[in-house]
């Protein structure tokens, strides 16, 4: 059977990996440490494509260890078990390298089987995972390895990828498959800076090209027809779910209106409408907030029409309510202040609610005299007469501050002159 072609041109030294120059350039720690011979335990983390495996598989082959490979999704216990119980027999004196990919897959029994032989040194880890390691890795584990970050793949990293492979597949097969810039252009920007996704379509357009008996022009069109809804990493609870998510809130709490609908347009891409208009509800009321009270009233009103009337027309209203909130006042003292409250609440900082204020009904308003008893603030001048609300303890706390917006601002100047 044939060996797909991204296997075919994994790269086997560091000079020839694309992209991760921050850990493979000459200069870098990660890069000289394992030239010297210094292998820790590692967990490289990052999205798929990116070249964890292909970087672990060049760190093998520097090693004089013996090298194990497991696979999170399909090992077990006595699997781990199996390469430990090798330790120190014939082939591996030196010692063993594990090289587990997917290891967030393995529960927290499975992990901690590692952990004696990890902090004696007679396996050396590397582990990989798409997750984040601090959520899906046992801690034990991450207290005993070192955590480098690998980065999607930039257009150019991807492009110059492209460029060597066609080298690399001509020579080998003596075939002259030429990619047009335009077909360059679409495949580096069209896998989402996952190389392997990219060699995987080239694939299918070397076998096109191939068939097709002519000059084996692989040109831009051809490249659209495998590059069509490629570029988006997005899925349900993963770590780009959650990216994408933030990016939106922090674009519009940054009034950038431009990147709020570049990252709804990628959220709405990958079907993940109602996720978006989870976080949009919730942007209205904790960065808009009283600056514009009637704005959540209108985003609500987008949202709901997006949800009767379903993609692709909810695109419409959504783009309206990211638009109207990325160019909206911004102001978050309503969650400063229930923060406060909370924070004050949480320390046992509370205390007796007022009698004046209990429930009528409540045993302890019996035998309360009039002078004593609650003030109707509808009965008093501009509805309001002054009296303590805040248990005794804290009855000086103060949590809200009014912003400096134009709304809260015009509300403190009507308090300000009622309650002199």
């Amino acid at each position: 059977m044939n060996k797909p072609l991204a296997s075919v041109l994994r790269p086997n030294n560091f000079n020839d990996v694309c992209g991760q120059q921050h850990l493979l350039n000459k200069d870098a720690v990660f890069r000289r440490a394992i030239e010297s011979g210094s292998i820790p335990n590692m967990i490289f983390y990052g999205p798929s494509g990116v070249g964890k495996t292909t970087v672990a598989s060049i760190i093998a082959k520097m090693t004089d260890k013996k090298l194990f490979k497991l696979n999170g999704t399909q090992s077990s216990t006595s699997d781990i078990k199996d390469i430990i119980s090798q330790i120190n027999t014939i082939g591996t004196e030196n010692g063993i390298l594990l090289y587990l990919d997917e290891i967030q897959y393995l529960n927290k029994k499975q992990q901690q089987s590692l952990l004696e032989v990890l902090e004696d040194g007679s396996v050396t880890l590397i582990a990989s995972t798409t997750e984040n390691p601090y959520f899906a890795i046992f801690n034990a584990i991450l207290s005993r390895s070192t955590i480098f970050e690998f980065k999607p793949l930039s257009p150019s990293d991807i492009r110059i990828g492209l460029k060597k492979a066609v080298k690399k597949y001509n020579i080998e097969n003596e075939s002259s498959i030429t990619l047009t810039d335009g077909a360059l252009k679409v495949l580096s920007y069209g896998c989402g800076g996952d190389m392997r996704k990219c060699f995987n379509a080239l694939e299918l357009l070397i076998a096109a090209a191939s068939y097709s008996g002519e000059d084996s022009i692989i040109d831009e069109n051809m490249a659209k027809q495998v590059s069509q809804r490629s570029a988006n990493r997005f899925d349900n609870s993963g770590d780009e779910h959650y990216n994408l998510l933030s990016a939106l809130q922090k674009s519009i709490r940054g009034s950038d209106e431009n990147a709020a609908l570049h990252y709804l347009a990628r959220l709405l891409e990958a079907d993940g409408m109602l996720p978006a208009i989870r976080r949009i509800l919730v942007i209205a009321c904790e960065d808009i907030g009283l600056a514009y009270p009637q704005g959540i009233s209108a985003v609500k009103a987008c949202c709901d029409i997006a949800l009767q009337v379903g993609m692709p027309e909810a695109r419409i209203p959504l783009s309206d309510a990211v638009i109207l909130l990325a160019t909206a006042p911004k102001s978050n003292s309503g969650e400063v202040a229930i923060d406060k409250a909370t924070a004050v609440v949480r320390r046992g900082g509370f205390g007796d609610v007022p009698t004046h204020i209990k429930d009528t009904k409540s045993p302890s308003k019996e035998g309360l005299s009039p002078t004593e008893d609650y003030k109707y603030p509808h009965n008093y001048p501009n509805h309001w007469i002054k009296q303590s609300y805040l248990p005794k303890e804290i009855e000086n706390d103060i949590y809200y501050t009014f912003g400096e917006n134009k709304n809260e601002q015009a509300a403190k100047a009507y308090w300000e002159r009622i309650k002199k």
